[in-house]
This record gives C-alpha cells, structure tokens and sequence, in this order.
C-alpha cells in the first residue's frame, strides 16, 4: 500500500502542473507582446471600416458591425498609453468576451497562439506606474520568452 501512494506523488504533481497551464492568444503592440487567456476570446479579424463614435471614451475607436450587432473597438495602445502607429496589413481586432460584453481590440499582429506552464510573474514588482497596474494580470515566461498577460476586466471598463 505504501507502494501505491509513492507511485499516485507524480501523477499528483503531473495533474498539478496541467491545471496551472493556460493557453494565450499572444499579439503585438508596437515591439512588446501581450497575450490574453484564449478562454475570452471569440473571433480574430482583419481590420474593418471602425465608425467613429462621438463623445466615446478616448480609449473607444468606434464601432463595428458584428454579425449584426453594434460592437465597440478598443483601441489597445492608446488605452495602455502606448505609442500609436499606423495600422498595417497585420493590424487584427480581437473580439474578446468579459462579463457578457464582447468588445474588440485593435492589434498591430497576432503572433500565435501559447501555452503557459510556469507560473506568472507579479505584476506589482515589474510596473512602477501604478495607472498601468490595473491592466496587468502578470508577466508570462514561455522558454524566456516574456508575455505580458492582460486583466480584461480593467481594459473594458470605462473607468
């Protein structure tokens, strides 16, 4: 019997270790790549007309047509004080869904798609700007190579 529970300790640990496994959608912004856990996201597109929306947060594009529905755009950069550049043929909208609300993300290129097996890096100890905090969940080491992990809930909330 002693047998037996030494043998279940790896397959313990094994289940440990896929549990705290997550896949990404990973994307550019300017030269930095950010990724978000691929459980909200529904659809990546090519970039399409955005119609401006008048009064919006300065952070909203605009909105786009979804299938029959009204969609707002974020514009990522300018919401995480990034740099804008011109969008290219790479440039994709991420449609992602928080809390019922499905919302775009303009992106300068999706990379691909990652899974992260290493545990995420405390974004409190890599941001010293605390506005820019809020938007962070923590930083991804895949191989080391960094993925800033996005919190959704902050980017889509107006406030």
């Amino acid at each position: 019997m002693a047998k037996d529970s030494v043998a279940n300790k790896p397959a313990a640990i094994d289940e440990e270790e896929e549990v705290q496994a997550m896949q990404v959608v990973a994307f550019k912004l300017r030269d930095e790549e950010y990724g978000v856990n691929i459980f909200h996201v529904q659809e990546i597109r090519n970039l399409v007309d955005i119609t401006r929306v008048p009064f919006a947060a300065s952070f909203i594009k605009g909105v786009i047509n979804q299938r029959g529905s009204v969609m707002p755009v974020i514009d990522l950069k300018k919401r995480l004080g990034i740099e804008e550049t011109p969008y290219t043929s790479l440039s994709r909208i991420v449609t992602v869904i928080v809390d019922d609300l499905q919302v775009g993300m303009l992106v300068d290129a999706v990379t691909e798609v990652l899974t992260i097996r290493s545990k995420l890096v405390d974004p409190k100890k890599t941001v010293s700007d605390r506005a820019m905090e809020k938007f962070l969940s923590g930083i991804g080491n895949i191989d080391g190579r960094l993925v800033t992990m996005l919190n959704l809930e902050e980017i889509v909330n107006a406030n």
